[in-house]
């Protein structure tokens, strides 16, 4: 009888560590790789536990039974710079288009109003329409499961159209159309995963961005003898640095994602005269950024995100005929949209979307990417 009963507690013993194992919660865990990209569409890999149909019937795991497989699931719509890394020995080419539309509608009065209607002196109005559209092509390489490098390589092509209207003895009208296209600034980042994934805490990425100055400046493109540009430039004309961090925070089946970054423009010494003005040191405005968004998979081929980015940037500090300028400064704030849809284990393609929430920034931009694994 001792024998038996002994038995009977060590089979018990065994259901228990079984139902122990069975009961463990698993979900919403980051892959330790990840697999992700600097762009609209970076990817997120997060766990999504299917639905048993005994879990649909409300009962209990079986005592042996095997957990059900997870199927993983990409939320592949994040925004630029907001996923995980690409693995280790794994390259990513990555081609895209985009097009940028701004509009800006001013008007100016310089003299003395006396009533109301009845003013004495100039009325400017001007009327801008920019449009701008990019191809560029993107390359990522996993150095390692913590560290991803990347090269961008842009094609800017540009048009612009200005009016302005001046009141003064009389009416006056200028209608300039500008155009430009050619190489834009190259890129080279660099990603680095700070921590490890685990379950219940949010993954930080430490990035760092230098941006050249390959692209025309807007201080070498041709002028008339007004100084009046006769086309447009392709870069900003400086070099900068950006360095930035980001964290993803993975809560089954959502990705919430934020960052905070800082970008340096290196001043220059332009020593130039544009028309009958010279331009001495000019120190571009540096620019704080700050975003916060969610990612959302819908199902294992398409996910989509939502989020907001703002860039506070600060006055561009100039020399003009030996005298210190000063602009104001701007505040850039657009709410971001993105959806993604996998075709197959080796390419995506996704679409993001940028809506203008300040007067500052562009009214809509619209990006299209199609990245390939190899």
């Amino acid at each position: 009888m001792e024998k038996l009963v002994a038995a009977q507690a060590r089979r018990l013993a065994e259901q228990e560590r079984a139902l122990t194992v069975l009961s463990r919660p698993d979900l919403g865990q980051l892959s330790g790789a990840g697999v992700g990209a600097t762009s609209p569409q970076e990817k997120a890999l997060v766990q999504v536990e299917p639905a048993s149909p005994g879990a649909q019937r409300n009962e209990p795991a079986r005592v042996g039974q095997a957990p059900p497989e997870r199927e993983a699931v990409e939320v592949a719509a994040l925004p630029e710079r907001q996923g995980v890394l690409t693995p280790r020995g794994q390259f990513v080419l990555e081609p895209s288009v985009d097009y940028t539309h701004a509009s800006t509608n001013r008007l100016v009065f310089r003299g003395v109003e006396i009533v109301t209607g009845v003013q004495i002196g100039v009325i400017e109005a001007s009327d801008a329409d920019r449009n701008g559209v990019g191809a560029s092509l993107t390359g990522r390489y996993g150095l390692s499961d913590r560290l991803e490098v990347q090269l961008t390589v842009p094609y800017v092509r540009r048009a612009d159209r200005l009016t302005t209207l001046a009141q003064r003895d009389e009416t006056i009208s200028r209608t300039l159309s500008l155009k430009g296209s050619g190489l834009g600034d190259v890129e080279l980042g660099a990603r680095y995963q700070i921590n490890r994934a685990r379950p219940g805490r949010p993954v930080f990425i430490g990035a760092l961005r230098v941006k050249g100055d390959t692209g025309t400046s807007p201080f070498e493109i041709d002028r008339d003898e007004f100084g009046v540009a006769r086309r447009l430039a392709t870069g900003s004309g400086f070099w900068a640095v950006e360095p930035g961090l980001t964290f993803l925070y993975p809560t089954d089946p959502i990705v919430i994602f934020g960052g905070v970054s800082y970008l340096y423009h290196v001043p220059e010494d332009i020593d130039r005269t544009i028309g009958e003005v010279l331009v001495g040191k000019v120190d571009p405005g540096d620019a704080i950024g700050v975003n916060a968004g969610f990612g959302f998979a819908i199902n294992p081929k398409f996910s989509f995100s939502l989020g907001y980015r703002h860039n506070y940037i600060l006055p561009t500090k100039s020399q003009i005929n030996g005298t210190g300028q000063k602009s104001e400064s701007l505040q850039v704030g657009v709410f971001t949209f993105g959806w993604s849809l996998r075709l197959s284990d080796k390419m995506t393609i996704s679409n993001g979307y940028e809506f203008g929430a300040t007067s500052d920034a562009p009214d809509v931009r619209v990006v299209l990417r199609a990245p390939y694994r190899f």
